[in-house]
């Protein structure tokens, strides 16, 4: 992952061309980059950043920002009542507790089906 003014790219190499491409996280746009180095790559990531923050100054648009941190989710009923209950108990707001338990697991891959 490669980070610049902000915003987030991913990176994967393709074995066949030997090249490597990405992509900027996180906008509606499709703002992708490539090169056949590491250095090479993270040079057209910046520069692909930075394309596309002048194209929106162009067209006198404001750039979508990089993820602000606020997200929303339905939990239904039964799931946002347990975890009200279990913030309250702790002394926690229901923001806290959520963020703490998402941290308490990043490194952990949620999505494994194991």
């Amino acid at each position: 992952m490669m980070e610049y003014k902000g915003y987030h790219g991913t990176i994967e190499v393709d074995e066949e061309s030997g090249l490597l491409h990405g992509e900027v996280l996180g906008l509606r746009d499709v703002v992708t980059f490539q090169g056949y180095t590491v250095k090479e790559a993270r040079r057209a990531f910046e520069e692909s950043v930075d394309d596309y923050l002048e194209f929106c100054k162009q067209r006198s648009e404001a750039p979508e920002e990089p993820l602000s941190g606020r997200l929303n989710v339905r939990l239904g009923p039964d799931l946002h009542r347990s975890l009200v209950i279990q913030a309250r108990k702790t002394g926690m707001s229901l923001n806290t507790l959520i963020r703490e338990l998402l941290q308490r697991n990043r490194g952990n891959d949620l999505l494994s089906t194991e």
